[in-house]
């Protein structure tokens, strides 16, 4: 049985979210925090984790420019793609996820959080958000 993991990586956070045990819901789990762009400290917090959830894919957000293009983030995020493959040997799925910010932000925004709350919980519910567009997209 799969089960997923959705991963929001910033330049210093990653949002994670998982699947239900259906796929066909994605809920916020945990923010992991690092150095600017030290990855490599994500991994143990991550392999517990897959180890816990029998997490069986990972879907990763990959921010690509309004144009399609992909920029500085995107190359970083691909790097990333590749050393979770290897970290783990699980397949990596890649999610658009151009504009998942601004929904989160949103939503809670219309939840009436402070920026202080926001800013603690935005990058799990991106994962979240980018998760659960793979598994709808998945499910159609």
């Amino acid at each position: 049985m799969k089960r997923y993991l959705g991963l929001d990586l910033g330049t210093k956070t990653l949002g994670v979210a998982v699947s239900d045990l259906t796929n066909t819901i994605a809920s916020s789990l945990t923010i992991i925090r690092f150095d600017s762009e030290d990855y490599n400290y994500t991994k143990d917090e991550l392999e517990s984790i897959i180890k816990e959830y029998n997490i069986t894919d990972i879907v990763l957000g990959l921010p690509k420019n309004m144009n399609n293009s992909i920029g500085f983030r995107a190359e970083a995020t691909l790097e990333y793609k590749s050393a979770l493959e290897d970290w783990f040997n699980l397949n990596v799925i890649m999610q658009d996820e151009r504009l998942t910010t601004v929904e989160a932000t949103n939503y809670m925004l219309e939840g009436d959080l402070s920026r202080r709350k926001r800013k603690k919980k935005i990058d799990a519910l991106a994962a979240t958000i980018i998760l659960q567009t793979y598994l709808d997209r998945k499910g159609e």
